[in-house]
């Protein structure tokens, strides 16, 4: 622990706690809670990416890698706002507890990457499932913590700036998020296009595969609930998880129930699969680890548009992510106003290559026009550049607060 580590967090902290501060996140949670509960607001928007590599801001000065990921999260924060989008940002850093997992992975077998020479370039992988005898070499996780190493975390950051933010433990399970939802692990050890071969090929091994990893994850779920360590900081939505239904995140909040929280779930690698195949290989094994939440936000990439009828069998869902590649008038005929339609640009034609201002008000429009009285929001995500723009972003959410201030004339 170095001083000069210290005092670059220390001031990072002041910062960004003036920024919880505003008076502007109040308002800011009182329109998530309404809109995530179906009454009308104007359409929020969120920034979820921003080419954060190409910014000058990102640039790090720690030498403790520990230190290192926490300065990350502060100079992202302090830039971020400069969006001024309907980010919330809470008033505590989160220290995540040091869950047991085997180290060759989650499911215990080792998926070999390689790597192009491509500075954060595409990859390949070689899946370990190459035969049905394999399955049984798969681990059958359970929820643990390394309490010592947990604690360390949590002295140091404590120790470093514990007097100036609030430090949060997050105690939940390791199998949330992309490592919690099947979909995501599977076609990284089976692989993407030998997935969907085995649901012709060989079904019912590929449904003793995914009830193997259905009840893993419930097991870490319940294990976890049992021993108190879900909390009001393991929300996860995909965006400002507020809710009327729901206590608002919190630090430090003490044990709750699972359906105290949302929860989130997606299944990308699936979009080329028909709807019922859809729901006969994935959505009947993600649907028992989704039902014991108290609201589910579903969908990231894939595109939904046959899928909606699939998901209303959810009896808590309530967002639905309508990707890039999904048919947004169709889904909005869809949806109504049953959930929030979570409206997803397409971050190249947003800002990705080029600035055309007259083209990004045109797709909004027609988009946002195609969502009539639905509940959405707007999520720009998935950016992986702006050419090394940094007003780009900032532009954006400008150009597009003034086509919601034109479609959305009665929700302003």
């Amino acid at each position: 622990m170095t001083t000069n580590d210290i005092a670059i967090l220390r001031d990072l902290a002041e910062r960004y706690t003036a920024i919880c501060n505003k008076p502007v996140m109040n308002e800011r949670r009182a329109l998530w809670r309404r809109h995530n509960s179906l009454k009308r607001t104007r359409p929020l928007i969120y920034v979820r990416a921003w080419a954060w590599q190409e910014m000058p801001e990102s640039e790090l000065y720690c030498a403790d890698p520990f230190f290192r990921h926490y300065e990350d999260f502060f100079r992202q924060s302090l830039f971020r706002d400069t969006f001024d989008d309907d980010f919330i940002f809470e008033p505590w850093v989160t220290v995540n507890a040091a869950c047991v997992t085997p180290p060759e992975g989650v499911w215990g077998l080792p998926v070999p990457q390689t790597h192009s020479d491509e500075p954060r370039g595409s990859y390949v992988w070689d899946p370990p499932l190459k035969t049905e005898d394999d399955l049984a070499r798969m681990h059958s996780p359970h929820h643990r913590i390394d309490e010592a190493e947990t604690e360390r975390r949590l002295d140091k950051l404590r120790a470093a700036i514990g007097d100036l933010i609030t430090i949060n433990l997050d105690r939940g399970p390791a199998y949330r998020m992309w490592q919690g939802d099947i979909s995501t692990e599977l076609a990284r050890l089976r692989g993407l296009e030998q997935m969907m071969w085995d649901m012709m090929d060989r079904p019912a091994w590929l449904r003793k595969l995914l009830a193997h990893m259905r009840d893993g994850i419930l097991r870490t779920h319940d294990e976890a609930e049992r021993a108190g360590d879900w909390s009001l900081s393991a929300h996860q939505n995909q965006a400002m998880p507020y809710a009327e239904e729901l206590v608002d995140p919190a630090p430090n909040s003490g044990p709750v129930a699972r359906q105290d929280l949302w929860y989130f779930a997606a299944s990308q690698e699936t979009t080329a699969v028909g709807p019922r195949q859809f729901d006969e290989f994935m959505f009947q094994y993600q649907l028992p680890i989704m039902k014991p939440f108290g609201l589910v936000a579903y969908g990231c990439c894939e595109d939904l548009t046959r899928k909606i009828d699939v998901l209303r069998q959810l009896p808590n869902l309530r967002r639905i992510a309508i990707s890039p590649m999904a048919n947004v008038a169709k889904c909005a005929a869809q949806i109504k106003q049953d959930y929030v339609l979570s409206y997803r640009p397409s971050p190249s034609d947003m800002v990705g290559y080029g600035f055309r201002p007259d083209f990004i008000r045109d797709r909004l429009t027609r988009d946002l026009e195609a969502c009539g009285d639905c509940h959405v929001d707007i999520t720009l995500k998935d950016v992986e550049t702006v050419q090394g723009d940094p007003d780009r972003v900032r532009r954006w959410v400008e150009i597009t607060r003034e086509v919601i201030a034109r479609v959305f004339v009665g929700d302003m």
